[in-house]
Protein backbone atom coordinates (compact mmCIF):
# COMPACT_ATOMS: atom_id res chain seq x y z
CA UNK A 1 0.00 0.00 0.00
CA UNK A 2 2.80 2.40 0.90
CA UNK A 3 4.52 1.53 -2.41
CA UNK A 4 1.31 2.27 -4.33
CA UNK A 5 0.97 5.70 -2.67
CA UNK A 6 4.54 6.63 -3.60
CA UNK A 7 3.97 5.40 -7.14
CA UNK A 8 0.76 7.47 -7.45
CA UNK A 9 2.43 10.57 -6.02
CA UNK A 10 5.28 10.21 -8.51
CA UNK A 11 2.85 9.97 -11.43
CA UNK A 12 0.91 13.00 -10.15
CA UNK A 13 4.10 15.06 -9.79
CA UNK A 14 5.28 14.12 -13.28
CA UNK A 15 1.91 15.15 -14.73
CA UNK A 16 2.16 18.53 -12.99
CA UNK A 17 5.65 19.07 -14.40
CA UNK A 18 4.52 18.16 -17.90
CA UNK A 19 1.58 20.51 -17.59
CA UNK A 20 3.88 23.37 -16.64
CA UNK A 21 2.15 23.97 -13.32
CA UNK A 22 4.84 23.39 -10.72
CA UNK A 23 8.48 22.54 -10.24
CA UNK A 24 9.41 19.89 -7.74
CA UNK A 25 11.15 20.87 -4.57
CA UNK A 26 12.51 17.37 -4.03
CA UNK A 27 16.32 17.55 -4.13
CA UNK A 28 16.96 15.07 -6.93
CA UNK A 29 14.00 15.93 -9.17
CA UNK A 30 14.04 18.89 -11.55
CA UNK A 31 11.28 19.82 -13.97
CA UNK A 32 11.96 20.62 -17.59
CA UNK A 33 13.04 23.91 -19.09
CA UNK A 34 9.55 25.51 -19.23
CA UNK A 35 7.99 24.03 -16.12
CA UNK A 36 8.17 26.77 -13.46
CA UNK A 37 5.56 29.56 -13.56
CA UNK A 38 6.32 30.61 -17.13
CA UNK A 39 10.09 30.29 -16.66
CA UNK A 40 12.44 28.50 -19.02
CA UNK A 41 16.18 28.14 -19.29
CA UNK A 42 18.55 27.33 -22.13
CA UNK A 43 22.29 27.32 -22.75
CA UNK A 44 24.61 27.98 -25.66
CA UNK A 45 28.37 27.78 -26.03
CA UNK A 46 29.91 29.75 -28.91
CA UNK A 47 32.91 28.21 -30.65
CA UNK A 48 36.12 29.97 -29.76
CA UNK A 49 39.29 29.09 -27.83
CA UNK A 50 39.95 29.73 -24.16
CA UNK A 51 43.19 31.66 -23.91
CA UNK A 52 46.11 31.65 -21.51
CA UNK A 53 46.80 35.27 -20.43
CA UNK A 54 43.14 36.27 -20.70
CA UNK A 55 41.45 37.12 -17.41
CA UNK A 56 38.10 36.22 -18.94
CA UNK A 57 37.24 33.14 -20.98
CA UNK A 58 33.56 33.05 -22.01
CA UNK A 59 32.59 29.40 -21.74
CA UNK A 60 28.82 29.02 -21.55
CA UNK A 61 25.81 31.34 -21.81
CA UNK A 62 22.72 30.61 -19.71
CA UNK A 63 19.46 32.38 -20.58
CA UNK A 64 16.49 32.33 -18.22
CA UNK A 65 13.29 33.48 -19.92
CA UNK A 66 10.61 34.90 -17.63
CA UNK A 67 7.09 35.68 -18.88
CA UNK A 68 5.87 37.23 -15.61
CA UNK A 69 8.50 36.72 -12.88
CA UNK A 70 6.58 38.34 -9.97
CA UNK A 71 9.57 38.79 -7.64
CA UNK A 72 11.16 35.47 -8.61
CA UNK A 73 14.92 35.36 -7.93
CA UNK A 74 17.74 33.10 -9.03
CA UNK A 75 19.52 31.62 -6.01
CA UNK A 76 21.98 29.08 -7.41
CA UNK A 77 23.36 28.02 -10.77
CA UNK A 78 25.16 24.68 -11.03
CA UNK A 79 27.51 23.47 -13.76
CA UNK A 80 29.27 20.22 -14.58
CA UNK A 81 32.65 20.18 -16.31
CA UNK A 82 32.20 16.88 -18.12
CA UNK A 83 34.17 16.95 -21.36
CA UNK A 84 37.04 18.90 -19.78
CA UNK A 85 40.28 17.01 -20.31
CA UNK A 86 42.08 18.12 -17.14
CA UNK A 87 40.74 20.24 -14.28
CA UNK A 88 44.38 21.01 -13.50
CA UNK A 89 44.44 23.34 -16.53
CA UNK A 90 41.88 25.62 -14.88
CA UNK A 91 42.49 28.39 -12.38
CA UNK A 92 39.01 29.68 -11.49
CA UNK A 93 35.45 30.35 -12.66
CA UNK A 94 33.25 33.44 -12.45
CA UNK A 95 29.54 33.76 -13.24
CA UNK A 96 28.33 37.10 -14.59
CA UNK A 97 24.86 38.52 -15.07
CA UNK A 98 24.61 40.63 -18.23
CA UNK A 99 20.94 41.58 -17.97
CA UNK A 100 19.16 41.10 -21.28
CA UNK A 101 22.33 41.41 -23.36
CA UNK A 102 23.40 38.11 -24.91
CA UNK A 103 26.98 39.17 -25.74
CA UNK A 104 29.58 38.39 -23.11
CA UNK A 105 30.63 41.21 -20.80
CA UNK A 106 32.31 41.06 -17.37
CA UNK A 107 29.41 43.03 -15.91
CA UNK A 108 27.66 42.10 -12.66
CA UNK A 109 29.03 39.24 -10.57
CA UNK A 110 26.64 36.51 -9.51
CA UNK A 111 28.01 34.97 -6.35
CA UNK A 112 31.72 34.56 -5.70
CA UNK A 113 34.44 33.09 -7.94
CA UNK A 114 34.89 29.34 -7.49
CA UNK A 115 37.74 26.92 -7.97
CA UNK A 116 37.46 24.09 -10.52
CA UNK A 117 35.75 20.85 -9.56
CA UNK A 118 33.69 18.24 -11.36
CA UNK A 119 30.58 20.15 -10.27
CA UNK A 120 30.61 23.86 -9.40
CA UNK A 121 27.79 25.93 -7.92
CA UNK A 122 27.36 29.70 -7.71
CA UNK A 123 25.14 31.09 -4.98
CA UNK A 124 23.68 34.58 -5.20
CA UNK A 125 20.55 36.67 -5.36
CA UNK A 126 19.41 37.88 -8.78
CA UNK A 127 15.87 39.18 -9.34
CA UNK A 128 14.44 38.14 -12.69
CA UNK A 129 13.01 40.64 -15.11
CA UNK A 130 10.40 39.92 -17.75
CA UNK A 131 12.06 38.58 -20.87
CA UNK A 132 15.66 37.44 -21.11
CA UNK A 133 17.95 37.13 -18.11
CA UNK A 134 21.45 36.27 -19.27
CA UNK A 135 24.30 34.70 -17.30
CA UNK A 136 27.81 33.89 -18.56
CA UNK A 137 30.20 31.33 -17.12
CA UNK A 138 33.77 32.57 -17.52
CA UNK A 139 36.95 30.54 -17.03
CA UNK A 140 40.52 31.62 -16.34
CA UNK A 141 43.31 29.24 -17.31
CA UNK A 142 46.60 28.51 -15.61
CA UNK A 143 49.72 29.75 -17.48
CA UNK A 144 50.83 26.20 -18.28
CA UNK A 145 47.44 24.82 -19.32
CA UNK A 146 48.00 22.09 -21.91
CA UNK A 147 47.53 23.37 -25.47
CA UNK A 148 46.35 19.92 -26.55
CA UNK A 149 43.50 19.91 -24.02
CA UNK A 150 39.94 21.18 -24.20
CA UNK A 151 37.45 22.63 -21.73
CA UNK A 152 33.70 22.01 -21.66
CA UNK A 153 30.84 22.86 -19.31
CA UNK A 154 27.11 22.22 -19.06
CA UNK A 155 24.55 23.89 -16.83
CA UNK A 156 22.56 21.26 -14.93
CA UNK A 157 20.35 23.29 -12.59
CA UNK A 158 19.15 26.87 -12.22
CA UNK A 159 17.45 27.15 -8.85
CA UNK A 160 14.95 29.98 -8.38
CA UNK A 161 12.65 30.94 -5.54
CA UNK A 162 9.85 29.43 -7.65
CA UNK A 163 11.62 26.12 -8.18
CA UNK A 164 14.37 24.45 -10.17
CA UNK A 165 15.01 24.51 -13.90
CA UNK A 166 16.97 22.06 -16.04
CA UNK A 167 18.23 24.16 -18.98
CA UNK A 168 17.99 22.82 -22.51
CA UNK A 169 21.37 22.69 -24.25
CA UNK A 170 21.58 24.58 -27.53
CA UNK A 171 25.17 23.47 -28.24
CA UNK A 172 25.84 20.36 -26.16
CA UNK A 173 29.01 19.16 -27.92
CA UNK A 174 31.20 22.27 -27.84
CA UNK A 175 34.63 21.75 -26.34
CA UNK A 176 36.80 24.84 -26.17
CA UNK A 177 40.38 24.44 -27.31
CA UNK A 178 43.13 25.97 -25.21
CA UNK A 179 45.27 28.62 -26.85
CA UNK A 180 47.43 31.61 -25.97
CA UNK A 181 46.68 35.32 -26.21
CA UNK A 182 50.04 36.16 -27.81
CA UNK A 183 49.21 39.88 -28.07
CA UNK A 184 46.31 41.81 -26.54
CA UNK A 185 45.02 45.36 -26.67
CA UNK A 186 47.36 47.65 -24.71
CA UNK A 187 50.09 45.04 -24.19
CA UNK A 188 53.26 47.15 -23.82
CA UNK A 189 51.03 50.23 -24.19
CA UNK A 190 50.29 49.37 -27.85
CA UNK A 191 46.75 50.06 -29.02
CA UNK A 192 46.46 47.35 -31.69
CA UNK A 193 48.45 44.30 -32.82
CA UNK A 194 47.76 43.12 -36.34
CA UNK A 195 49.05 41.31 -39.45
CA UNK A 196 50.80 38.22 -37.99
CA UNK A 197 53.27 36.07 -39.90
CA UNK A 198 54.45 32.88 -38.19
CA UNK A 199 57.54 30.77 -38.94
CA UNK A 200 59.63 27.98 -37.39
CA UNK A 201 63.44 27.95 -37.25
CA UNK A 202 65.66 24.85 -37.65
CA UNK A 203 65.96 24.79 -33.84
CA UNK A 204 62.18 24.56 -33.47
CA UNK A 205 61.77 28.14 -32.29
CA UNK A 206 58.50 29.81 -33.27
CA UNK A 207 58.79 33.39 -34.53
CA UNK A 208 55.72 35.59 -34.90
CA UNK A 209 56.14 39.03 -36.48
CA UNK A 210 53.35 41.59 -36.60
CA UNK A 211 52.32 45.24 -36.72
CA UNK A 212 52.59 47.19 -33.45
CA UNK A 213 50.02 49.91 -34.13
CA UNK A 214 50.88 52.19 -31.27
CA UNK A 215 48.25 54.93 -31.32
CA UNK A 216 45.22 53.40 -33.06
CA UNK A 217 44.13 50.48 -35.18
CA UNK A 218 44.43 52.08 -38.61
CA UNK A 219 46.86 51.03 -41.34
CA UNK A 220 49.71 53.07 -42.81
CA UNK A 221 50.36 55.90 -42.63
CA UNK A 222 50.55 55.72 -38.81
CA UNK A 223 52.93 55.14 -35.90
CA UNK A 224 53.57 51.44 -36.55
CA UNK A 225 56.64 49.32 -35.81
CA UNK A 226 57.33 45.66 -36.58
CA UNK A 227 57.35 43.52 -33.46
CA UNK A 228 58.47 39.95 -32.78
CA UNK A 229 57.27 37.35 -30.30
CA UNK A 230 59.45 34.29 -29.88
CA UNK A 231 58.64 30.88 -28.36
CA UNK A 232 61.08 28.09 -27.61
CA UNK A 233 58.55 25.62 -26.19
CA UNK A 234 56.15 25.04 -29.06
CA UNK A 235 54.00 28.10 -28.39
CA UNK A 236 53.25 27.40 -24.72
CA UNK A 237 55.04 30.57 -23.59
CA UNK A 238 56.33 33.60 -25.50
CA UNK A 239 59.31 35.83 -24.74
CA UNK A 240 58.80 39.57 -24.19
CA UNK A 241 58.05 41.48 -27.39
CA UNK A 242 61.05 42.77 -29.35
CA UNK A 243 60.84 45.65 -31.84
CA UNK A 244 62.80 44.59 -34.94
CA UNK A 245 61.94 47.42 -37.35
CA UNK A 246 61.41 51.05 -36.34
CA UNK A 247 62.26 53.93 -38.67
CA UNK A 248 62.09 56.44 -35.83
CA UNK A 249 61.85 60.06 -36.95
CA UNK A 250 63.58 59.63 -40.30
CA UNK A 251 63.81 62.85 -42.31
CA UNK A 252 62.86 64.92 -39.30
CA UNK A 253 59.29 63.65 -39.46
CA UNK A 254 57.44 62.28 -36.41
CA UNK A 255 56.96 58.57 -35.73
CA UNK A 256 53.42 58.68 -37.11
CA UNK A 257 54.89 59.61 -40.49
CA UNK A 258 57.45 56.79 -40.45
CA UNK A 259 55.32 53.69 -40.10
CA UNK A 260 56.36 50.11 -40.97
CA UNK A 261 53.71 47.48 -41.69
CA UNK A 262 52.77 44.14 -43.27
CA UNK A 263 55.71 41.94 -42.25
CA UNK A 264 56.60 38.80 -44.18
CA UNK A 265 59.12 36.29 -42.87
CA UNK A 266 61.19 33.46 -44.29
CA UNK A 267 63.68 31.14 -42.57
CA UNK A 268 66.51 29.58 -44.56
CA UNK A 269 66.29 26.03 -43.20
CA UNK A 270 69.83 25.21 -44.40
CA UNK A 271 71.73 28.22 -42.99
CA UNK A 272 69.34 29.17 -40.19
CA UNK A 273 69.30 32.82 -41.31
CA UNK A 274 65.96 34.59 -40.93
CA UNK A 275 64.70 37.39 -43.17
CA UNK A 276 61.84 39.71 -42.26
CA UNK A 277 60.47 42.12 -44.85
CA UNK A 278 58.09 45.02 -44.31
CA UNK A 279 56.76 48.16 -45.97
CA UNK A 280 57.93 51.62 -44.80
CA UNK A 281 56.10 54.87 -45.53
CA UNK A 282 57.78 58.24 -45.01
CA UNK A 283 55.56 61.33 -44.92
CA UNK A 284 52.11 61.30 -46.54
CA UNK A 285 50.10 61.85 -43.35
CA UNK A 286 46.51 60.67 -43.66
CA UNK A 287 47.27 58.63 -46.79
CA UNK A 288 46.94 54.86 -47.29
CA UNK A 289 49.59 52.87 -49.13
CA UNK A 290 47.01 50.96 -51.21
CA UNK A 291 44.86 53.96 -52.13
CA UNK A 292 45.42 56.81 -54.57
CA UNK A 293 48.80 58.48 -54.23
CA UNK A 294 49.54 56.94 -50.82
CA UNK A 295 52.36 55.34 -52.79
CA UNK A 296 53.51 56.50 -56.22
CA UNK A 297 55.70 55.28 -59.09
CA UNK A 298 59.46 55.61 -58.80
CA UNK A 299 61.88 54.93 -55.99
CA UNK A 300 62.08 58.16 -53.97
CA UNK A 301 61.62 58.00 -50.19
CA UNK A 302 58.60 60.09 -49.31
CA UNK A 303 56.97 59.37 -52.67
CA UNK A 304 56.79 55.61 -52.96
CA UNK A 305 56.53 53.17 -50.06
CA UNK A 306 59.85 51.41 -49.40
CA UNK A 307 60.53 47.65 -49.33
CA UNK A 308 62.63 47.00 -46.22
CA UNK A 309 64.42 43.96 -44.76
CA UNK A 310 66.02 42.97 -41.45
CA UNK A 311 67.96 39.74 -40.79
CA UNK A 312 68.83 37.51 -37.86
CA UNK A 313 71.55 34.86 -37.64
CA UNK A 314 71.00 33.83 -34.02
CA UNK A 315 67.55 32.19 -34.05
CA UNK A 316 65.72 35.51 -33.87
CA UNK A 317 67.39 36.89 -30.74
CA UNK A 318 69.02 39.91 -32.43
CA UNK A 319 68.41 41.65 -35.74
CA UNK A 320 70.29 43.85 -38.19
CA UNK A 321 69.42 47.44 -38.98
CA UNK A 322 66.83 47.83 -41.77
CA UNK A 323 68.11 47.49 -45.34
CA UNK A 324 66.25 49.21 -48.19
CA UNK A 325 65.67 46.86 -51.16
CA UNK A 326 63.30 49.12 -53.09
CA UNK A 327 65.60 50.04 -55.99
CA UNK A 328 66.72 46.42 -56.32
CA UNK A 329 63.28 44.79 -56.43
CA UNK A 330 60.63 47.33 -57.43
CA UNK A 331 59.95 48.27 -61.03
CA UNK A 332 60.01 52.03 -61.46
CA UNK A 333 56.53 52.15 -62.98
CA UNK A 334 54.92 50.23 -60.15
CA UNK A 335 53.01 52.33 -57.65
CA UNK A 336 53.79 49.93 -54.80
CA UNK A 337 55.84 46.82 -54.13
CA UNK A 338 55.44 45.07 -50.78
CA UNK A 339 55.95 41.74 -49.03
CA UNK A 340 52.90 39.56 -48.57
CA UNK A 341 52.37 39.30 -44.80
CA UNK A 342 52.98 35.57 -44.58
CA UNK A 343 55.77 32.99 -44.28
CA UNK A 344 57.92 32.12 -47.29
CA UNK A 345 58.98 28.58 -48.20
CA UNK A 346 62.14 26.58 -48.90
CA UNK A 347 62.38 24.31 -51.94
CA UNK A 348 64.36 21.05 -51.65
CA UNK A 349 67.27 22.52 -53.66
CA UNK A 350 67.60 25.43 -51.20
CA UNK A 351 65.75 28.04 -53.27
CA UNK A 352 63.91 30.54 -51.07
CA UNK A 353 60.44 31.58 -52.23
CA UNK A 354 58.77 34.63 -50.72
CA UNK A 355 55.24 35.75 -51.67
CA UNK A 356 54.99 39.44 -52.60
CA UNK A 357 52.36 41.88 -53.84
CA UNK A 358 52.00 45.32 -55.36
CA UNK A 359 50.15 47.97 -57.36
CA UNK A 360 50.93 48.61 -61.00
CA UNK A 361 48.40 51.44 -61.35
CA UNK A 362 46.20 53.80 -59.39
CA UNK A 363 42.82 52.12 -59.81
CA UNK A 364 41.35 49.81 -57.18
CA UNK A 365 41.97 46.64 -59.20
CA UNK A 366 45.45 47.60 -60.39
CA UNK A 367 46.99 45.19 -57.90
CA UNK A 368 48.99 42.01 -58.34
CA UNK A 369 50.44 39.01 -56.54
CA UNK A 370 53.58 37.02 -57.33
CA UNK A 371 56.71 35.57 -55.72
CA UNK A 372 60.33 36.55 -55.39
CA UNK A 373 63.09 33.96 -55.16
CA UNK A 374 66.66 33.64 -53.96
CA UNK A 375 69.07 30.91 -55.11
CA UNK A 376 71.97 32.18 -52.98
CA UNK A 377 70.51 32.02 -49.45
CA UNK A 378 69.11 35.53 -49.47
CA UNK A 379 72.12 37.42 -50.87
CA UNK A 380 70.08 38.43 -53.94
CA UNK A 381 66.41 38.23 -54.87
CA UNK A 382 64.56 38.07 -58.19
CA UNK A 383 60.90 39.07 -58.58
CA UNK A 384 58.61 36.93 -60.76
CA UNK A 385 55.93 38.05 -63.19
CA UNK A 386 52.52 38.95 -61.73
CA UNK A 387 50.37 35.85 -61.33
CA UNK A 388 47.03 37.59 -60.98
CA UNK A 389 45.78 41.13 -61.47
CA UNK A 390 43.23 42.36 -58.99
CA UNK A 391 44.61 40.40 -56.04
CA UNK A 392 47.31 41.08 -53.46
CA UNK A 393 48.12 39.26 -50.20
CA UNK A 394 49.18 35.71 -51.01
CA UNK A 395 50.82 32.50 -49.77
CA UNK A 396 52.95 29.95 -51.63
CA UNK A 397 53.22 26.17 -51.29
CA UNK A 398 55.02 23.55 -53.37
CA UNK A 399 52.81 20.84 -54.85
CA UNK A 400 53.60 17.19 -55.34
CA UNK A 401 54.75 17.70 -58.95
CA UNK A 402 57.26 20.37 -57.93
CA UNK A 403 55.20 23.33 -59.10
CA UNK A 404 54.37 26.25 -56.80
CA UNK A 405 50.81 27.17 -55.92
CA UNK A 406 50.00 30.79 -55.07
CA UNK A 407 46.79 31.29 -53.08
CA UNK A 408 45.67 34.92 -53.37
CA UNK A 409 43.27 37.38 -51.76
CA UNK A 410 40.90 38.30 -54.57
CA UNK A 411 39.52 41.82 -55.05
CA UNK A 412 37.14 40.81 -57.86
CA UNK A 413 34.79 38.49 -55.98
CA UNK A 414 34.77 36.61 -52.69
CA UNK A 415 36.52 33.46 -53.83
CA UNK A 416 40.26 32.89 -53.50
CA UNK A 417 42.35 33.23 -56.64
CA UNK A 418 44.69 30.26 -57.14
CA UNK A 419 47.52 30.09 -59.69
CA UNK A 420 50.39 27.68 -60.35
CA UNK A 421 53.89 28.19 -61.77
CA UNK A 422 56.29 25.54 -63.07
CA UNK A 423 59.17 27.99 -63.65
CA UNK A 424 59.51 29.94 -60.37
CA UNK A 425 57.11 32.70 -61.28
CA UNK A 426 58.04 33.45 -64.87
CA UNK A 427 54.72 32.09 -66.16
CA UNK A 428 51.48 31.25 -64.37
CA UNK A 429 48.43 29.11 -65.06
CA UNK A 430 45.09 29.26 -63.23
CA UNK A 431 44.44 26.29 -60.97
CA UNK A 432 41.17 24.39 -61.41
CA UNK A 433 39.93 25.91 -58.12
CA UNK A 434 40.78 29.46 -59.17
CA UNK A 435 37.99 31.85 -58.13
CA UNK A 436 35.42 29.11 -57.61
CA UNK A 437 36.17 26.97 -54.53
CA UNK A 438 37.70 28.57 -51.44
CA UNK A 439 35.44 31.33 -50.13
CA UNK A 440 36.64 34.45 -48.36
CA UNK A 441 35.36 37.81 -47.06
CA UNK A 442 38.20 39.66 -48.87
CA UNK A 443 40.90 38.98 -46.29
CA UNK A 444 44.35 37.46 -45.99
CA UNK A 445 44.58 33.66 -45.79
CA UNK A 446 47.32 31.13 -45.07
CA UNK A 447 48.45 28.06 -47.04
CA UNK A 448 50.88 25.44 -45.73
CA UNK A 449 52.22 22.16 -47.08
CA UNK A 450 52.77 19.60 -44.33
CA UNK A 451 54.93 16.53 -45.10
CA UNK A 452 54.60 13.42 -42.95
CA UNK A 453 55.21 9.69 -42.95
CA UNK A 454 52.44 7.13 -42.65
CA UNK A 455 53.02 3.37 -42.67
CA UNK A 456 56.48 3.91 -44.10
CA UNK A 457 55.15 6.06 -46.97
CA UNK A 458 55.97 9.74 -47.51
CA UNK A 459 52.82 11.84 -47.81
CA UNK A 460 51.76 15.47 -47.65
CA UNK A 461 48.64 17.54 -47.21
CA UNK A 462 47.84 21.18 -47.84
CA UNK A 463 46.36 23.19 -44.99
CA UNK A 464 44.44 26.39 -45.56
CA UNK A 465 43.15 28.86 -42.97
CA UNK A 466 40.96 31.95 -43.30
CA UNK A 467 37.59 33.35 -42.20
CA UNK A 468 35.35 30.80 -43.92
CA UNK A 469 32.57 33.11 -45.04
CA UNK A 470 31.82 35.66 -47.73
CA UNK A 471 30.13 38.13 -45.39
CA UNK A 472 32.61 39.17 -42.70
CA UNK A 473 35.70 38.16 -40.79
CA UNK A 474 34.09 35.47 -38.68
CA UNK A 475 34.19 31.65 -38.61
CA UNK A 476 37.97 31.30 -38.68
CA UNK A 477 38.44 27.81 -40.11
CA UNK A 478 41.26 25.39 -40.86
CA UNK A 479 40.80 23.14 -43.92
CA UNK A 480 42.71 20.11 -45.19
CA UNK A 481 43.32 18.95 -48.76
CA UNK A 482 44.67 15.48 -49.57
CA UNK A 483 44.98 16.08 -53.33
CA UNK A 484 47.15 19.21 -53.72
CA UNK A 485 44.27 21.64 -53.31
CA UNK A 486 41.82 20.21 -55.82
CA UNK A 487 39.29 19.42 -53.10
CA UNK A 488 38.83 20.58 -49.50
CA UNK A 489 36.40 18.05 -47.95
CA UNK A 490 33.86 19.39 -45.49
CA UNK A 491 34.67 16.46 -43.19
CA UNK A 492 38.09 18.01 -42.62
CA UNK A 493 37.04 21.56 -41.77
CA UNK A 494 37.96 22.66 -38.23
CA UNK A 495 36.08 25.71 -36.93
CA UNK A 496 38.47 27.63 -34.67
CA UNK A 497 36.50 30.75 -33.78
CA UNK A 498 33.03 31.70 -34.92
CA UNK A 499 33.35 35.24 -33.54
CA UNK A 500 34.47 38.37 -35.33
CA UNK A 501 38.15 39.29 -35.43
CA UNK A 502 40.39 41.16 -37.83
CA UNK A 503 40.78 37.83 -39.61
CA UNK A 504 44.41 37.41 -40.73
CA UNK A 505 45.93 33.93 -40.07
CA UNK A 506 49.39 32.41 -40.46
CA UNK A 507 50.22 28.68 -40.31
CA UNK A 508 53.51 26.94 -39.58
CA UNK A 509 54.85 23.45 -38.90
CA UNK A 510 55.67 23.35 -35.17
CA UNK A 511 57.34 19.93 -35.26
CA UNK A 512 56.96 16.58 -37.01
CA UNK A 513 53.43 16.03 -35.69
CA UNK A 514 51.99 19.46 -34.87
CA UNK A 515 50.64 22.47 -36.76
CA UNK A 516 50.62 25.96 -35.27
CA UNK A 517 48.53 28.97 -36.21
CA UNK A 518 48.42 32.59 -35.15
CA UNK A 519 45.28 34.44 -36.19
CA UNK A 520 43.35 37.61 -35.43
CA UNK A 521 40.43 36.15 -33.49
CA UNK A 522 37.53 37.28 -31.34
CA UNK A 523 39.25 36.64 -28.00
CA UNK A 524 42.54 38.48 -28.53
CA UNK A 525 44.32 40.54 -31.17
CA UNK A 526 46.71 37.64 -31.88
CA UNK A 527 45.73 34.08 -30.91
CA UNK A 528 48.00 31.02 -31.02
CA UNK A 529 46.66 27.48 -31.23
CA UNK A 530 48.42 24.16 -31.80
CA UNK A 531 46.94 21.05 -33.43
CA UNK A 532 48.13 17.44 -33.62
CA UNK A 533 48.44 16.44 -37.26
CA UNK A 534 46.71 13.13 -36.50
CA UNK A 535 43.56 14.99 -35.47
CA UNK A 536 43.47 16.90 -38.75
CA UNK A 537 44.01 13.75 -40.81
CA UNK A 538 41.49 11.49 -39.08
CA UNK A 539 38.44 13.71 -38.65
Amino acid sequence: MIHDRKHSAGIYLALLCLAGWVSTFITDDVCGADAVQGLSASTASPVHPLLIRNEQGPLLRVVVEAADPKDVRVNTVTFKLEGTDDLGDLDSFILYSTGEKTDFAPATLFGEPVKPAATITFRGEQALRAGKNVFWLSCRLKPMANLSHRVAASCTVVETTAGKLAPSAGSPDVQHRIGVAVRKHQDEGVHTYRIPALATTPKGTLLCVYDMRRRMGRDLQEDIDIGLSRSTDGGQTWKPVRVIMDMGEYGGLPQEQNGCSDPGIIVDQKTGEIFCFALWMNGKPGKHQWVGDGSEPGFEIGKTAQFMMVRSQDDGRTWTKPENLTRTLKQEGWWLFAPAPQQGINLPDGTLVMPVQGRDGQSKLATFATIMISRDHGATWTVGKPAFSGGNECQAAQLGDGSIMLNIRNDHERFRAVFVTHDLGQTWLPHETNRNTLIEPNCNGSLLRFDYEQAGENKHVLLFANPHTQKGRTHHTLQVSFDDGRTWPQTHHVLLDEGRGAGYPSLTRVDARHVGIVYEGSQSHLVFERFPLDELLKR
